[in-house]
C-alpha cells in the first residue's frame, strides 16, 4: 500500500529547514538545493511543493508568523487587559533562544521587504492582528475603569506595536538586557493601564 504523505506537514518541514538556513546564513544562504539537503528531502520534493524560491520563502515567512501567533494565543487565558497585552508583547521579544531565532529570521525578511513589494505585503498582513488585539484590550480596560477614558485605543495600539518592534533589534544585538526591556515595557504599560 502506498505511503500517505501529509502534504501540509511536508511543506512545514521544508519551511522549517529554510528558516534554519536563514537563521544561520541569512536569506542569501537559501537555495532550493540547500533547503532540500537541510530538510532531508529530494530537490524534486521541494519543487513539487514550491515552484519558485520566492514562493518557498513567502510560505516560510507566513509559517514563522503562525508559530509566533500560536505561542501568543496560548498565553491569552482570561486575565486583565494589561496582563494580556504584556504577555503578548513579551512573546514577541527576543528573550530566549526560540524568540532570538525568530527575531533574526524576521529581521532578514524585513530587510528584504524594504526592496520587495511581495515580501512587504506579506509582512503587512500580520500587522492588523496586533493592532486589533491591542486596541481591543485597551477598550476593554477603559470599560472596566482600568485605562483612561480619553485614550484612543487605535492610536495606543500603534504605539504599543512600535514600542515592541523598537525593543526587538536592540535586544537582539545585546544592547538591552532582559531586565531593561521588561522594565521599559512595564513602565509604558503602567501609563496605559494606570488603574491595574
Amino acid at each position: 500500500m502506498p505511503r500517505q504523505v501529509d502534504h501540509q506537514a511536508r511543506r512545514r518541514q521544508i519551511a522549517d529547514a529554510l528558516l534554519r538556513i536563514v537563521d544561520r546564513e541569512g536569506l542569501e544562504g537559501v537555495s532550493l538545493r540547500h533547503v532540500a539537503a537541510e530538510a532531508g528531502v529530494s530537490m524534486g520534493s521541494v519543487q513539487h511543493y514550491f515552484a519558485t524560491k520566492d514562493q518557498m520563502m513567502i510560505f516560510a515567512l507566513i509559517h514563522v508568523h503562525e508559530r509566533i501567533y500560536q505561542r501568543v494565543n496560548a498565553c491569552l487565558d482570561p486575565r486583565s487587559p494589561r496582563d494580556l497585552v504584556r504577555s503578548a508583547i513579551i512573546e514577541m521579544l527576543p528573550l530566549d533562544d526560540e524568540r532570538r531565532t525568530e527575531a533574526r529570521i524576521a529581521l532578514a525578511f524585513l530587510a528584504r521587504s524594504a526592496v520587495d513589494p511581495e515580501y512587504a505585503a506579506t509582512l503587512r498582513e500580520g500587522y492588523p492582528y496586533h493592532a486589533v488585539f491591542f486596541a481591543e484590550q485597551i477598550r476593554r480596560a477603559q470599560q472596566n475603569g482600568e485605562a483612561p477614558a480619553d485614550l484612543v485605543p487605535e492610536q495606543e495600539a500603534v504605539i504599543l506595536f512600535a514600542i515592541t518592534q523598537g525593543l526587538v533589534n536592540p535586544t537582539l544585538i545585546g544592547h538591552h538586557t532582559e531586565e531593561t526591556v521588561i522594565d521599559a515595557l512595564d513602565r509604558h504599560l503602567d501609563r496605559v493601564f494606570p488603574s491595574e
